[in-house]
This record gives C-alpha cells, sequence and structure tokens, in this order.
C-alpha cells in the first residue's frame, strides 16, 4: 500500500469505508460522482493501480461492471476497523516532509477523539519539555484549525510538516518549539496549513 498516490489512497479509503453499504459494487461513473471526479479515464487509470496493488477487483453482475474490496482488503478493513491510519513521520525539530504510507496502528479508545484521527511517529527532539520524546507516537485529530497554544501539525510552504505549540494572530504564525535551546519559527500565515490537533500520545521503552 505504501506507493499509492494520495488520490488512489482516497479511492480505496472511500470503497473501504463504504462498501457494507453498496447494494452491489460502484461502477467507474458512479465513483467519479461521489468522489466529485469528472475523469473517467482518471479513474480508470487510479483503479488499475489499485487493482495491481491487490486491493480492488472488477465485479460483473446486474449486468454491470463495478468495483469492490479483494477479499484480502476486506480482511485487512475488518482487522484495522478500530486502528488509525499510522501515516508516517513528523519533525520534532528541523522541519521534514511527513510521510503518506497506508498502514494501520490499534491504539487505545481513550486516546483518540471524537473525529478522524491519524498517528505519526515523533523525529527530533524541540517538543522534550512537552513529554514529547524523539520516537514516541503521537495521535493527531484531523482539523484545519486551532486555538493559540494547542500542539499542532503544520505544512508549512505545502511540503514540509512540524509538530509545534502554535500561536496565530493576523500578520504571523509561530511555530513554538518546546525545547529552551531552540527558537520559535515565525511564517505569514499563507504559508502555514493546520493539519491536525494532538491529542495523544504513545511511548516505547523497548
Amino acid at each position: 500500500m505504501n506507493e499509492l498516490t494520495r488520490r488512489q489512497r482516497e479511492i480505496f479509503e472511500f470503497l473501504r469505508d463504504n462498501y457494507e453499504k453498496f447494494s452491489f459494487p460502484p461502477t467507474l461513473d458512479e465513483l467519479c460522482a461521489a468522489l466529485g471526479m469528472a475523469s473517467r479515464g482518471s479513474m480508470h487509470k487510479h483503479i488499475s493501480a489499485l487493482i495491481e496493488a491487490g486491493l480492488v477487483e472488477s465485479f460483473a453482475g446486474q449486468k454491470t461492471t463495478g468495483i469492490r474490496l479483494t477479499s484480502r482488503a476486506q480482511r485487512d478493513y475488518v482487522a484495522c476497523e478500530h486502528a488509525l491510519p499510522f501515516v508516517g513521520s513528523i519533525a520534532a525539530g528541523k522541519p521534514i516532509e511527513a510521510l503518506e504510507n497506508i498502514n494501520y496502528m490499534a491504539v487505545p479508545e481513550v486516546l483518540k477523539s471524537d473525529k478522524p484521527c491519524y498517528v505519526l511517529q515523533i523525529k527530533g527532539d524541540s517538543m522534550v519539555e512537552a513529554g514529547i520524546f524523539d520516537g514516541d507516537w503521537v495521535v493527531i485529530e484531523q482539523r484545519s484549525y486551532a486555538q493559540n497554544g494547542e500542539i499542532v501539525v503544520a505544512l508549512i510552504e505545502k511540503s514540509e510538516a512540524t509538530l509545534k505549540y502554535i500561536e496565530q494572530s493576523p500578520d504571523k504564525v509561530l511555530l513554538i518549539p518546546a525545547n529552551a535551546s531552540m527558537s520559535a519559527m515565525v511564517y505569514r500565515p499563507e504559508q502555514v496549513e493546520i493539519q491536525g490537533v494532538l491529542v495523544g500520545q504513545m511511548r516505547s521503552y523497548r
């Protein structure tokens, strides 16, 4: 699953999250309509990649051909139904690009919120004074806004992501480390996109 594009991941997740709701597997046209894609050819290309990855298959029935999850993908869905997506590593120091892999990690319910969440692994030591250490896993509630003082996943210039405290004003955004040896990073508001807010944390001592 690691080589899927963002759009292919979106299509797969739509099929995964809705497969029990379909009376019949959806057609390419139905998938285009559901996901807001105008190009049937583009959808066919993405579906072909998912077929090659062993995640979906064509199903002919009721005079139409639809797309459904493979048996393997359905088993994986049941296994991880109560898990969260683990989408890679994020910096708690110098910003590094967040990875986008489709894997899943079991997370205690108490660490989640009632909104969509995902898991990232910390790389770096800029948040140690907040008790967040290199190698820790953090649970992130997916949303595009935050209150000042919250710890957020911030996407900088649409290319690099970092975990920091945030302070926002009309003319600037501060991304503030929890490490006295490091300085806050200052950006214009249009340079920073909030991708989520910290709601939980996990650690291994092995």
